[in-house]
């Protein structure tokens, strides 16, 4: 039988309620609570609290606090990350997050997802879709993207968008829901 945790990482239904995710998530509101509260003048210990959070962090990050996930360790980001203050990041499934990408204030990336049929929500299942942004991404303050979209490349998501479907890379996105305003290819 697999476990809920494989379940929700594997985009099935699953139980958010079970023992062992909830112990994740206070693990990861733990670690939150620390890395929130540090000193702008204490760099090494955030960057270690983050390592400790995320399932991988490349060279160069740096994350604004505050900062909120639910479990951390689903969150994979490449080097030269930037995140600015107040992102959310619902990371049920895998988030991952490519080379110098840049994210604005107010972000909110979500891969939770809950069923359609009432019944199912009210017998406490949920799911997850990944989320992945491509390498040299920019997006803008406020921004929402839901679960399972992708990225492109070089992207550029503009500020306050509702990212509803995948991102073709080298263009501009706004609005809500975001569209295609135009290729950054010339």
């Amino acid at each position: 039988m697999r476990s809920e945790k494989a379940k929700m990482q594997g985009g099935e239904l699953y139980r958010a309620a079970d023992p062992a995710l909830v112990a994740d998530r206070r693990r990861a509101q733990e670690l939150l609570r620390a890395y929130n509260a540090a000193a702008a003048s204490a760099a090494a210990r955030r960057l270690a609290i983050l390592r400790d959070l995320f399932g991988g962090l490349g060279e160069g990050a740096v994350v604004e606090p505050p900062f909120a996930c639910d479990y951390g360790y689903n969150i994979h980001a490449g080097r030269n990350l930037f995140i600015n203050y107040g992102c959310v990041v619902l990371d049920c499934a895998p988030v991952r997050i490519g080379d110098d990408v840049q994210i604005g204030p107010a972000v909110q990336i979500y891969t939770a997802a809950h069923p359609l049929d009432p019944a199912l929500r009210r017998a406490g299942l949920e799911m997850a879709r990944p989320v992945h942004i491509g390498d040299d991404v920019w997006i803008g303050g406020g921004a929402i993207l839901l679960p399972g979209i992708a990225i492109g490349k070089g992207a550029v998501i503009g500020a306050g968008s509702v990212v509803t479907r995948d991102v073709p890379s080298g263009t501009v996105v706004a609005g809500n829901p975001a569209r295609v305003l135009r290729s950054l290819d010339g």
